[in-house]
């Protein structure tokens, strides 16, 4: 579910759950791709054969940092503001990964709208995000993302 809405009628969703993207699987090559655009090779990570052997997870898992950037794709699933010119990540208040993201599973996000306040040239949105993963009871990651919109 998506929801669409103008800077206009942004603030009457304040408190209010906006949506859940469609799941989204976590691959290996994503993974693989994610260290090398990084640097973190970490063997949980990329090393399928000893993560299998070694790690407490049973296998490779995701990396934090790259649970976190599915917020940029998923996020466009649960809101658009469409009077806008833009919208840029404006920064993180609280970022937390209760569980692991095994690679294969599947991730989903569900935004829920803190606070609107406005800035010179547009609106600053700060949201309640839950990245879940499919078949755990604890969720993969929560965010509170800050994104700024600017007027279009």
């Amino acid at each position: 579910m998506t929801t669409t809405t103008t800077t206009a009628e942004v603030s009457g969703l304040i408190g209010q759950e906006l949506g859940t993207s469609d799941w989204f699987e976590v691959t290996q090559d994503r993974v693989d791709t994610f260290a090398d655009a990084t640097g973190d090779h970490q063997w949980i990570h990329v090393d399928v054969e000893r993560a299998t052997a070694e790690s407490p997870f049973g296998g490779p898992v995701a990396h934090g940092y790259l649970t976190l950037s599915l917020l940029v794709p998923l996020f466009a699933q649960v809101l658009v503001v469409t009077d806008t010119a833009m919208g840029v990540n404006y920064g993180l208040n609280k970022v937390r990964f209760p569980s692991p993201v095994p690679v294969g599973s599947r991730v989903r996000l569900t935004a829920t709208l803190q606070e609107v306040s406005e800035f010179a040239g547009g609106l600053q949105l700060t949201f309640a995000a839950v990245v879940e993963r499919e078949g755990s009871e604890k969720p993969a990651c929560t965010a509170e993302p800050v994104y700024r919109y600017y007027g279009g």
